[in-house]
């Protein structure tokens, strides 16, 4: 089951990855679209809303790179909790599973 577990967080991993990669080649073209608008011929209001809409637009995008960090961040975390429940888990059978000499002697025989 373990194995399982990492297996898939890697692939998640692995497209989130990818997501982050294209998220970022987007913004890229929208913050070169942002510079080519400023030196654009357009007047002055459609650059004014241009300008706007390639800003919520760079937002947005900065939102998605965003959530898929941090939903990366929490399936990583939720991985090591898992490793750590499984940890003590087996620990707590090691010891209720080996009695030690302690426990086996009578003190009052």
């Amino acid at each position: 089951m373990q194995v399982s577990a990492t297996s898939s967080s890697t692939s998640s991993s692995a497209g989130s990855s990818r997501q982050i990669a294209q998220l970022q080649k987007q913004l890229n073209e929208l913050t070169k679209q942002l510079r080519d608008t400023a030196t654009s011929a357009l007047d002055a209001k459609a650059k004014e809303q241009k300008v706007r809409l390639l800003q919520a637009a760079i937002a947005a995008v900065q939102a998605q790179i965003a959530a898929i960090q941090n939903e990366r961040q929490q399936a990583k975390a939720q991985a090591s909790d898992s490793k750590a429940q499984e940890a003590a888990k087996t620990t707590k059978a090691n010891k209720t599973g080996n009695p030690t000499l302690g426990s086996q002697v009578n003190t009052y025989a």
